[in-house]
């Protein structure tokens, strides 16, 4: 019963914070409102019996990915955003797909996931030391070139960045 309303809990947590990210005007508090939500799932991982995977969520992209955020927001000295009314491709065809998606995630829910000819959710168990071997071995190179494409992303930044003097 206890994880059950931790789990409501954080749950509520972080989708106000996913909403709070969408509706701040200034790009430092939406990074920091997606802080929070990625805390939140860390903990919704860690309710689920799933330790691993709520440490790497909180060491790589709470801490990691998120503070790669906020130094290129800080470099790029980002100020207020403007807010637009939105363009009409976005209400006639993300409104539908919006409706689409839900209604395709509640059959989906619904079936148990046999209509989709997959697996319950936590019927696989997969130990620790795998994973890692599997990571750093079988993908390893996807695994770099995704570290080196960080490191341009922020080479680039520091570029875009630069004033003349």
């Amino acid at each position: 019963m206890l994880h059950q309303v931790l789990f409501i809990i954080f749950g509520v947590v972080c989708v106000a914070g996913a909403l709070n990210l969408l509706l701040q005007r200034h790009p430092i508090n939406s990074a920091l409102s997606l802080i929070v939500v990625m805390g939140a799932l860390a903990l919704l991982f860690l309710l689920l019996g799933a330790e691993f995977v709520a440490a790497v969520q909180v060491i790589v992209y709470a801490g990691a990915v998120m503070v790669l955020f906020v130094f290129v927001i800080m470099l790029l000295n980002a100020g207020v955003e403007e807010h637009t009314r939105g363009s009409r491709v976005a209400i006639f065809l993300g409104i539908p797909g919006l409706i689409a998606f839900f209604i395709f995630m509640c059959w989906a829910i619904g079936s148990n996931g046999s209509a989709l000819g997959q697996a319950r959710i936590g019927s696989f168990y997969v130990p620790t030391q795998e994973l890692g071997i599997a990571l750093f071995r079988e993908f390893l190179l996807p695994f770099e070139v995704t570290s080196v494409l960080i490191l341009i992303a922020i080479m680039g930044a520091v570029v875009l960045a630069r004033r003349e003097r």
